[in-house]
């Protein structure tokens, strides 16, 4: 599965109707089966971990019986926050994709490069931007119809 595909999965989560936040992110297998899926449920759940990227890193982490998810991708609408972003590398997913960046709290090259950082002991391959625009749009939509 490309890049492209692959976000338009999480697109497809992030387009249901009545969630908290349209940010929705989904694990991948080596052979592109969906491991696991996750929406914001910070408020739902009253936890502030209950991001759309932890909920599917534990889903696919229950489906594979494992907390090791070598040769898993995340994929996610939004770039990762800091939080959500050493949770990749602490499951070793091997490859991350996401949409659009976010310069205020990014923890992918936005504001931070954590899964990247030498001094870790896993390094994740990046892919950002993948249908910026469709998965920026989303969340603009979303917040344009709260404020009016």
């Amino acid at each position: 599965m490309n890049p492209e595909q692959a976000v338009g999965l999480a697109l497809d989560l992030a387009r249901q109707p009545d969630l908290e936040m349209p940010i929705a992110a989904v694990v991948l297998s080596p052979a592109g089966e969906i491991l696991g899926r996750g929406v914001n449920r910070r408020e739902a759940d009253h936890d502030p971990t209950a991001h759309a990227e932890i909920l599917a890193l534990r889903e696919a982490g229950a489906v594979l019986g494992d907390w090791r998810l070598t040769g898993c991708t995340l994929v996610v609408t939004l770039e990762p926050c800091t939080m959500c972003a050493g949770a990749a590398v602490l499951s070793r997913v091997g490859r991350l994709i996401f949409g659009a960046f976010d310069d205020k709290g990014g923890g992918v090259g936005g504001l931070w490069d954590v899964v990247r950082d030498p001094r870790l002991n896993h390094a994740v391959e990046v892919v950002g931007g993948v249908r910026q625009a469709e998965c920026s749009a989303v969340l603009e939509d979303f917040f344009r119809q709260r404020r009016q």
